[in-house]
């Protein structure tokens, strides 16, 4: 017997390392010695940083994955499993210098598999990140015919006294909230049933917007933001004070994740306009509006905490490269309501 005979071609592992490296060398950094394929990634500390903390994050893309099984559409959850652990390191000030990948099946269609990379190389470009290796494991009987699972790790480095960790939000601050493309990767166990008890065809020709909105990739904001902290506004060099990647637990469990505990950060619900899927995925699960707002981002992908006398100037600057910026709310002083302290995120 041959491993192949038990499932596992060698040969195709080996003709996807060399079907990615075109795209993995387009997202080099100076700082990373060597190149796909070995056993380990060499990568030496940045020299611009004076006192660097490295910031580590890793995630998945979720059940949105059987969303690309079922569109057999593979070539942008890549760039969803990239973003969701860029932006998470982001908002505690972190530029995303290496990214790696794991990529397991039960049979290794190389097709699929060099779509899902390319997707994740073109993340790794939006990001700035270097993407220095990975893992592909094949493992036959683990997994159905034509799928597969993805878990990403990203890791930035931020200098130790620009750390962003929310610890100056006051009262008074403007909450910004940065548009979304749709869901991005989250709440799409939701989604899923939603789109099942509808009885909509999402192969059907009249639905074809609708699953290209369901499958949007998620944005990076990794290049406006960093932009904003490094440079600042104003002549102030630490205008953001704090900011929150809105990804499972939508708008009202994510913010308070950066807020001291004497604040609340009020949200005006009409203050932006989300994308489209998201009034039909309200109309067609018949979502409350708490259960819209805890589960999905709502058409705010981040949101940033800023001061009052900076938010002009931050709003400005964020739109002059490319995005799509809404003033959302306030920081107010917590409530107690009935005695108990109030919710640190208030939707009005």
């Amino acid at each position: 017997m041959t491993y192949k005979d038990a499932g596992v071609d060698i040969d195709a592992g080996d003709a996807l390392v060399e079907n990615i490296k075109p795209f993995a060398k387009r997202t080099m950094r100076p700082e990373v010695l060597g190149s796909i394929g070995g056993f380990g990634a060499l990568v030496e500390v940045s020299k611009n940083y004076k006192n660097p903390v490295m910031v580590a994050g890793t995630d998945g893309v979720g059940t949105k994955l059987r969303l690309a099984f079922e569109l057999n559409k593979h070539d942008t959850v890549g760039q969803d499993l990239v973003a969701m652990s860029v932006n998470d390191i982001l908002v505690q000030g972190a530029e995303p210098i290496f990214f790696l990948d794991y990529f397991a099946c039960g049979k290794l269609d190389i097709a699929v598999a060099t779509d899902v990379v390319k997707g994740i190389a073109y993340g790794c470009e939006l990001a700035g990140c270097a993407l220095i290796g990975g893992e592909t494991a094949e493992m036959p009987s683990m997994y159905p015919a034509g799928e597969y699972d993805l878990a990403g790790f990203a890791v930035g480095l931020v200098e130790k006294d620009l750390i962003i960790t929310g610890s100056t939000i006051a009262a008074g601050d403007v909450v910004l909230g940065l548009k979304s493309s749709g869901a991005h990767a989250n709440g799409y166990s939701l989604i899923r049933q939603i789109v099942a008890r509808s009885g909509v065809d999402l192969h059907a020709a009249n639905n074809h917007q609708l699953a290209i909105d369901l499958m949007c990739p998620t944005r990076i904001y990794v290049k406006p933001l960093l932009s904003l902290i490094k440079n600042g506004v104003a002549a102030v060099t630490n205008v953001v004070k704090g900011m929150a990647h809105i990804t499972g637990g939508g708008l009202t469990e994510n913010i308070p994740r950066v807020l001291p505990s004497n604040v609340t950060a009020v949200i005006e619900r009409n203050s932006w306009m989300p994308p489209p899927i998201f009034a039909w995925l309200k109309e067609h699960g018949k979502l409350a509006d708490d259960e819209m707002a805890r589960t999905f981002n709502c058409g705010i992908g981040m949101v940033v905490i800023v001061a009052k006398q900076n938010a002009a100037a931050a709003i400005t600057h964020l739109t002059d490269v490319g995005e799509t910026v809404f003033t959302i709310g306030e920081i107010q002083p917590r409530r107690k309501v009935d005695g108990q302290a109030e919710p640190q995120t208030r939707l009005v």
